[in-house]
């Protein structure tokens, strides 16, 4: 869905204020990633109920970098593979791991292609279990624009955009104090996330 959005052009704005407190604001509340596709669970031993089942599943950018690297390798000697075939496309192999205390997707490998199942009209009854992804980005699951300014500007208390203050000399004596009493922008952008949080 290619909307415009209020959150995206106010961090716009503190990004190009020119002020390194507002370029932070901006990457403390960028927006997050999520991708999904449908699934086919071909194994799964840590769940085997799991196996043969359809799952609308979701992910982040380093799976979907993964995909993207094999529709579009980078290299002339690769075949590029479109993994969603059913009949020429390729199972995925999940592969976990904590690097760093977070989970990390960068093992994960699509094995050598081949048809998904071998009947066709087993392929049709699995197609037809697929959920639809459309669903997900239907008009009716967004606010409008207006909405979601208005609830932008309520929760984070904006007035005006962010502007770039500049001191002249005769007021860098009064300028320690002035900052001392300002409140820190970062309090209102966690309270709008935690406020997004417990709703």
């Amino acid at each position: 869905m290619n909307a415009k959005d209020p959150c995206s052009e106010h961090n716009t704005t503190l990004w190009n204020s020119g002020v390194e407190s507002d370029k932070q604001i901006a990457r403390n509340q960028k927006r997050k990633l999520s991708y999904y596709a449908n699934i086919y669970v071909v194994k799964d031993p840590a769940n085997p109920s799991n196996e043969g089942q359809v799952f609308l599943y979701k992910f982040g950018k380093k799976i979907f970098d993964k995909i993207m690297g094999a529709m579009q390798p980078e290299f002339e000697d690769e075949t590029p593979l479109n993994p969603f075939d059913f009949w020429a496309g390729a199972d995925f192999k999940v592969k976990i791991k904590k690097v760093a205390g977070f989970w990390n997707y960068d093992s994960s490998e699509f094995a050598a292609p081949k048809p998904l199942l071998k009947d066709d009209d087993a392929l049709e009854a699995l197609w037809k279990k697929e959920y639809s992804l459309q669903e997900l980005v239907s008009a009716d699951k967004f606010k409008t624009y207006d909405e979601l300014k208005k609830r932008l500007e309520s929760v984070l208390k904006l007035t005006a955009a962010p502007t770039r203050r500049v001191v002249e000399e005769e007021d860098v004596d009064r300028e320690p104090e002035a900052v001392a009493n300002a409140p820190a922008p970062e309090d209102d952008a966690l309270s709008y996330f935690q406020q997004l949080a417990e709703e």
